[in-house]
């Protein structure tokens, strides 16, 4: 649907499936040199009880670095072969998982690189041990395959797995040189493990220290990875579910190594036993992540009636309130008294000039005033005193014959 010419869009493509594949073989080929090189597994034939708990130890660590190294390959190809073009959801999809079996192929050398070292084992149940190493192996590259599937959906598991593997190296690489360091025969250590006394303290068959630090590493990764993905408002699945990730895939390398207990050694049956507690606390860490920095819910708003505000008053010319009743019709203004005529005209008060209506326009006939204001206005009046004739009584003009 879209077109890759050269340049950053082919980076989707083989570009990041060459990175995936060489990512995984050179991560797988880097923690066996660190495991072989300071002795952390071996394959060295060993005879009684030590020999067992190496052999047991060295299948848990083959199925823990095959998963991991197809995990680093895929994620580390995913950011940095990261699309530059728009692509659609199904493009998407089907390039994760180009990258993961990438890397799962590129994690097949680890297969090699375990099974032929694995020829010197000297084993009373197998002839071939170098047949089960590879199939160790092969399952540990299978498992990192779905797990890589979910890295590249959820960066919150991608987080957990590799800050979880960071972790049982440094463990594993303390343990070994605080063993150099008190004069100790070299061991084996065990995945997720440090032997931190050599005497206890137990609680029936579990070695509390490393009870102790297995769980709480868990948590705490468990809270850290998934933090920077709940700040991002990353899916709630994926954010609660990494925390169970790493410490999973630890738990399934303990017991595809020893699937029964029989004859295990006290120190690697502790290491058994806690395995899936670690889970519960890695999941317990994310939650926790996820409610203390999750979005908050909004609080309902609660509706609220509303008091309608007063209407404001009306304003008068004599700047007073009217008192409080029903409403009255204002008076009609009063009209200005007829003058009969032959009469003279009184000026009123001043008073009364000025609450007087306006003068009514000449329009040749006179507004009309209701009876009874009018009654009451002259009764008012005081009685205007006729002028004498001053000719006398005025006669009719004579008729003309």
């Amino acid at each position: 649907m879209f077109s890759q010419g050269p340049g950053p869009g082919t980076r989707l493509g083989l570009g990041a499936v060459a990175a995936a594949a060489g990512i995984a073989a050179a991560a797988g080929a880097a923690q066996l040199g660190i495991g072989y090189g300071l002795g952390i597994f071996s394959w060295v034939p060993t005879v009684g009880a030590p020999g067992e708990a190496a052999w047991l130890a060295s299948l848990a660590w083959t199925v823990w670095i095959s998963a991991v190294s197809v995990v680093l390959g895929a994620v580390v190809a995913d950011r940095v072969g990261s699309a530059t073009v728009p692509i659609s959801t199904a493009v998407r999809t089907l390039r994760r998982t180009a990258l993961a079996i990438a890397a799962a192929v590129g994690g097949l050398l680890v297969v090699a690189l375990t099974a032929v070292p694995a020829r010197v084992a000297e084993r009373a149940d197998t002839f071939a041990p170098q047949v089960i190493v590879g199939g160790y192996a092969i399952t540990g590259v299978l498992l990192g395959l779905f797990v890589a599937v979910a890295a590249l959906s959820a960066r919150a598991v991608a987080a957990n797995v590799l800050a979880t593997g960071g972790w049982l190296w440094l463990l594993a690489v303390t343990a070994t040189v605080d063993g150099i360091a008190a004069g100790r025969e070299p061991a084996v250590a065990q995945l997720g493990v440090w032997p931190v006394t050599a005497d206890g303290p137990w609680f029936r068959s579990l070695y509390l220290p490393g009870a102790a630090i297995a769980a709480l590493s868990a948590l705490v990764i468990g809270f850290l990875a998934a933090l920077p993905a709940v700040r991002r408002r990353d899916g709630q699945a994926g954010v609660v579910l990494s925390g169970a990730v790493g410490p999973a895939l630890v738990a399934l390398a303990y017991l595809l190594a020893a699937p029964k207990l029989t004859g295990v050694q006290p120190e690697q049956l502790s290491a058994h036993l806690v395995a899936p507690y670690a889970v519960v606390t890695g999941l317990i860490g994310a939650v926790l992540a996820q409610l203390l920095a999750g979005p908050r819910r909004p609080r309902p708003v609660t509706a609220v009636r509303s008091t309608p505000a007063p209407a404001p008053e009306p304003a008068y010319a004599d700047h007073t309130t009217p008192l409080a009743g029903p409403a009255q019709a204002a008076p009609a203004p009063a009209a200005a008294p007829v003058k009969a005529k032959g009469t003279a005209s009184v000026p009123k008060p001043a008073a009364e000039q000025t609450s007087a209506a306006p003068a009514v326009p000449d329009q040749g006939e006179p507004t009309p005033v209701p009876a009874g204001k009018a009654a009451a206005d002259k009764a008012a009046e005081p009685p205007t005193p006729s002028p004498a004739p001053k000719n006398g009584p005025r006669q009719g003009r004579p008729r003309k014959g």
